[in-house]
């Protein structure tokens, strides 16, 4: 059992989105050892079918199976909402996604039962959240809009410039113009554009980041199955991040997103799992 807990968790996602989750986890769970795989040779997952999703999610599971983790976070809502359900009766292992841990929360936070989803086209076009949210709600009414460039915006390094504002007017108006209260950022490279999206909709909604939820879920999910690594602490947690292209590229970006410096990134060929 002991080895158990040292154990690593597994963390993919399909570019560098999914670190916004490793970020969460890094201060939730310090303790804890990570091995991410970012799928950089093969993002957006947004744009693609439910079936080259799912074979996706199972070759990055093997993968990360090979480093004999303990659990694995899918931290990519098109993932989450398109394999979450067939891997998990597929692999015998805890895996836990980004989806439900943010319904959750939007659940929680709406006051006037109106909430906002912003995804990829695939998590928009699979109505999950929606389906979700009304499990939990029936009465709450669900808005949801796919902002597909918003991933290749932030995978791009273009955050600060003037045409990521222009694209956050152009999807969003509608839904600043909406009644809703809350609003989900259903992608993990979105909270990435937190504080630009926050200020386009203004002070009255509340912005729902499931990187955090999914962290604390994750906590709670160790916990059950008495997994937490109860020895050494942050920064002495070992952390690896491997990717399927571009490592030196993603190696830069993710030292602008994680509190401290990732000296290493590995390319795996991902197609032999």
């Amino acid at each position: 059992m002991e080895s158990k807990k040292k154990a690593p968790i597994g963390v993919f996602d399909s570019g560098v989105g999914g670190l916004t989750v490793v970020r969460e986890m890094a201060r939730q769970l310090p303790e804890e050892n990570i091995v991410y795989f970012g799928d950089t040779a093969r993002v957006p997952y947004g744009s693609k079918s439910q079936h080259t999703i799912i074979r996706f999610s199972e070759q990055i599971i093997r993968f990360l199976k090979t480093k004999q983790v303990k659990a694995i976070v899918i931290a990519c809502n098109t993932a989450s909402a398109l394999a979450l359900e067939t891997v998990r009766d597929e692999f015998g292992i805890p895996i836990l996604g980004v989806v439900i841990p943010g319904a959750r929360a939007a659940v929680e936070a709406t006051q006037n039962l109106k909430v906002g989803v912003v995804g990829t086209d695939a998590t928009v076009q699979s109505g999950v959240y929606t389906k979700i949210i009304k499990g939990m709600n029936p009465d709450i009414e669900v808005i949801e809009k796919a902002c597909p460039l918003f991933v290749p915006l932030v995978e791009e390094g273009f955050k600060e410039h003037n045409v990521t504002q222009e694209i956050i007017d152009y999807y969003l108006e509608s839904m600043k113009n909406s009644e809703i209260d809350a609003m989900i950022l259903g992608c993990t490279h979105y909270p990435l554009l937190r504080s630009k999206i926050r200020a386009y909709m203004g002070e009255r909604i509340q912005i729902v980041n499931p990187a955090y939820e999914t962290a604390m879920d994750l906590k709670k999910l160790l916990a059950s199955h008495n997994m937490e690594n109860d020895g050494g602490t942050y920064p002495f947690s070992h952390y690896e991040f491997y990717v399927s292209d571009a490592a030196e590229k993603f190696r830069r970006f993710a030292n602008t997103v994680m509190p401290f410096d990732i000296s290493q990134t590995n390319v795996v060929n991902i197609e032999e799992y």
